[in-house]
């Protein structure tokens, strides 16, 4: 059997090892961050709900950026856009389903 040569370099789109660092400990702290926030008991619970929402969102592009490698270049242009696509429909499908929770809600249970 042959083995296939494996170049790790950035030419074929994998991150280096230092961006994977990079990228795991902006994780671990975001995830701290999050569990900090939480424990302390520091924002009420409205403000914390707001706090995580933000950390989870930053968190999110730490990995679409460093684990994923995705960016803005050329060679992206189709994993962005399907990545997009798919945010796109589970935000309707999400808000949909609250808004007929809602509705159902405000025309059936408050008689």
């Amino acid at each position: 059997m042959a083995q296939a040569s494996h170049s790790s370099g950035a030419s074929n789109g994998h991150g280096s090892y230092s961006a994977y660092l990079i990228g795991f400990i902006l994780a671990v702290i975001l995830t701290v961050a999050s569990f900090a926030a939480v424990m302390a008991h520091v924002f009420s619970p409205s403000m914390a709900v707001l706090v995580l929402a933000v950390l989870a969102v930053v968190q999110i592009f730490v990995h679409l950026v460093f684990f994923l490698h995705m960016n803005g270049s050329s060679e992206q242009y189709w994993n962005l856009l399907c990545f997009l696509v798919a945010v796109a429909t589970v935000v309707i499908v999400i808000g949909g389903t609250l808004f007929i929770m809602h509705d159902t809600a405000m025309n059936m249970m408050s008689r």
